[in-house]
């Protein structure tokens, strides 16, 4: 039985074919240039012409300089690597169905003009990061939405397993990683029973996300209990940059009016059921109110891209099933972040808080893997008096990943910026708290994958109740953990060394 089941493995057998495909090229390019000096100087030639390519391309620039020194460092074989592996973009397949799907979808965006011109008297700054939000990923700012924050994992889940007992009309929920266990039991059969009334019951999960954790066809498995499933992006056994492009959102909508997100994903230890890296450290919102309906889109748009079932969305907004006002304080706009534009919103969106902070910047990431413009806006403010503290994993997930999170602290502390790492173990949350007024809790971690390559969501906050807890929180988990000075980032001569080559390579990660 043990056998079979490492025989029938999937990411086993993935990964012996991605190797074998690995192995085969390189000895098929080492036979085709001992041919011919031609082929070698052909070779040669197509790098110098891919490096010429890449520096008048309109791209980020530490993926280039990643690239460049990659193919100077391989002339004969780097630019056959690029055409490869460089283009970092979806399929033509993934972007014509979602930009369809979008267009499709359009009118469904409009609106928040009031929302907006209030805030505009109330702060013109805000109103802006609010209005290129809008433009930028067309999802609107909304008031009337009462909001909550979430310091832990097992905190949301339970207000998730009393809401998710509630639903009447339909449950939508999309996440990165789902693993059996007790969370997802629980979640599970409330679903079954909720189909069994009635309820839509939707569910989208990254495949590669799962791919170790749940069965093959685990979406066809649920499809026959009656809950409507689908594999994101399913994992093929073949080199493919395509496979870059996760769904890392973290996204459930209930009845239009009540929504979650965070970092938590469906798995035990984000409520810390089971312990894999000390105490896990995350964080969550409700938002319950108008500001529903951004996420309700973000999900709709994924789902009708590949499953094409919904013709009017008018059923799904937050009043529909919910004709009591709505109240909240303060303004909310969830974002959706997408590798299908060359926008980097919400890395836009982080700097652009970090340029208005006059008072305090408080950042929870579990990676600190930034390109220059991140760590220039971060420097800056810390350089201006702002106090700007950001915290850390104390225990990693990823060593390698951990290495070069830490190679990224000097520069930041020569400039002023405070780094901590939580002691206890390992912090997930994805936060930003500004001045008592802007927040940011969200999926989207500082590193290149999330600013870059997957697809993000975010719930930008002004003056919302959730920003002072958030700040609480900060101020609590600042507490607990371990302040890094500058002698902790000595490395020595090779530890430097090997730190400079995880950062140049930190794009292609």
């Amino acid at each position: 039985m043990k056998y079979k089941k490492l025989i029938t493995n999937r990411i086993l057998f993935t990964g012996l074919l991605l190797i074998i495909q690995a192995v085969w090229m390189v000895v098929f390019l080492l036979k085709l240039v001992s041919y011919s000096v031609w082929i070698n100087a052909g070779f040669t030639v197509l790098s110098v012409f891919i490096t010429l390519f890449l520096i008048g391309k309109e791209e980020n620039s530490a993926y280039k300089i990643a690239w460049i020194i990659l193919i100077l460092c391989l002339p004969l074989f780097g630019g056959l690597l690029y055409i490869f592996f460089g283009n970092k973009n979806p399929s033509k397949n993934m972007k014509r169905r979602l930009q369809n799907t979008h267009r499709k979808m359009a009118k469904e965006f409009r609106g928040a003009g009031r929302a907006i011109e209030e805030l505009r008297s109330l702060d013109e700054r805000a109103a802006g990061v609010s209005a290129y939000l809008k433009n930028a990923s067309d999802y609107s700012l909304h008031k009337d939405t009462d909001t909550r924050y979430y310091p832990l994992g097992e905190l949301m889940f339970q207000d998730m397993l009393e809401d998710l007992e509630r639903a009447e009309y339909y449950i939508f929920m999309e996440y990165f990683i789902i693993e059996e266990g007790c969370m997802w039991d629980r979640i599970l059969e409330i679903l079954e029973r909720k189909v069994s009334q009635g309820v839509d019951v939707r569910l989208i999960y990254d495949d590669m996300g799962c791919v170790t954790l749940l069965p093959k066809g685990y979406d066809k498995r649920l499809e026959r209990k009656g809950i409507r499933c689908m594999a994101f992006n399913p994992v093929i056994p073949f080199f493919a940059m395509v496979m870059n492009h996760r769904d890392h959102r973290k996204i459930t909508v209930i009845d239009g009016h009540t929504a979650y997100t965070g970092g938590v994903n469906l798995a035990d230890e984000y409520i810390n059921v089971k312990k894999r890296f000390g105490h896990w450290k995350d964080s969550g919102i409700r938002l319950e109110g108008e500001g529903v309906w951004n996420f309700t889109l973000m999900f709709l748009e994924m789902w009708n891209s590949y499953r094409k079932e919904d013709g009017s969305m008018e059923q799904f907004k937050p009043r529909i099933h919910h004709p009591e006002p709505f109240f909240g304080r303060g303004y909310v706009q969830p974002f959706g972040d997408t590798p299908l534009d060359n926008e980097t919103v919400a890395e836009n969106v982080y700097i652009e808080i970090l340029n208005q902070a006059r008072n305090y910047c408080y950042i929870f990431t579990p990676y600190l893997i930034v390109d220059d413009e991140m760590k220039l806006a971060l420097s800056l403010a810390a350089k201006r008096g702002v106090d700007v503290r950001i915290v850390t994993p104390g225990i990693p997930d990823k060593p390698l990943v951990f290495r070069l999170t830490r190679s990224n602290y000097a520069p930041l502390l020569k400039a002023g910026v405070k780094i901590y790492e939580y002691t206890p173990g390992f912090i997930h949350a994805k936060s930003y708290v500004c001045d008592d007024e802007f927040a940011v809790v969200g999926t989207i971690n500082m590193d290149y994958r999330s600013l870059y390559l997957h697809f993000e969501c975010g719930t930008f906050l002004y003056r919302a109740d959730a920003v002072a807890d958030l700040k609480l929180d900060a101020i609590q988990t600042i507490g607990q953990s371990r302040p890094i000075s500058l002698k902790n980032c000595r490395t020595g001569l090779f530890g430097g060394l090997l730190d400079s080559v995880l950062r140049i390579l930190a794009p292609l990660f």
